[in-house]
């Protein structure tokens, strides 16, 4: 019986997915396609007007002391998490880089001070560019790598042989090529003839096209809750 939904995210935000399909009564099956490797986050000079987060993966870098400076966060579940993490005033851009372009420039202006743009490696490069050409000064910080895992976990494995997977779910392009690359390496393409892949935008849709789904869904808008409005 297919009724396993895969969740291919790193942690923590995996855990956090599975707990969601769990509240829809679906049963979920981790397998994270990235290790998130924390980087250390040096700060000087005067605090910034604002920090942008792309990922909530770069929350746990940001120290104490920016707590009472504005958060702008690129959806609503980093939104959620920022405030958890104790920033007093957090406000969601609710989709892409773009939608935290378009708030940044909403709410901030270049002579108010320097916007702290944190980062994983290798990304926020178009969004720190775009703001500059409004005129803003962006201090962008990597404060996370994520690496690809060397492996499928044993239980998205096995579930995957046993054709228990109904659908699995991609929030990112790079844990969408990681699978890619591990499932041909481990596994034969066809245990995935029947199962839908679930992506959060084009750019994650255009990663899966290797394996021969049974169908690819991208989702109406970047955020997970409209991505589960696609499951099966």
């Amino acid at each position: 019986m297919r009724d396993t939904i895969l969740v291919t995210r790193p942690e923590p935000g995996a855990r956090d997915t599975a707990d969601r399909l769990a509240a829809l009564g679906r049963r979920a099956v981790l397998a994270p396609m990235l290790a998130v490797q924390p980087r250390r986050l040096a700060l000087s000079g005067p605090p910034p007007q604002a920090v942008l987060v792309t990922s909530g993966n770069a929350l746990a870098a940001l120290p104490a002391a920016l707590h009472g400076v504005p958060l702008l966060a690129v959806g609503d579940a980093t939104a959620v998490r920022a405030r958890d993490a104790g920033f007093a005033v957090v406000h969601s851009a609710g989709g892409n880089a773009e939608a935290l372009a378009a708030l940044t420039v909403r709410l901030c202006r270049p002579e108010w001070g320097t916007l702290l743009l944190a980062s994983g490696e290798g990304q926020g490069l178009p969004l720190a560019a775009a703001l500059r050409a409004r005129g803003f000064r962006v201090r962008r910080r990597v404060v996370y790598a994520a690496a690809p895992v060397a492996a499928l976990s044993a239980a998205a494995a096995l579930a995957l042989r046993a054709g228990s997977v109904q659908a699995a779910l991609f929030f990112s392009a790079a844990t969408a090529r990681a699978f890619v690359t591990l499932l041909r390496r481990e596994l034969p393409d066809s245990v995935v003839a029947e199962v839908a892949a679930l992506a959060l935008s084009p750019s994650v849709a255009d990663a899966l096209r290797p394996l021969p789904w049974r169908a690819i869904r991208v989702a109406s808008h970047p955020n997970q809750d409209e991505l589960l409005t696609l499951l099966p």
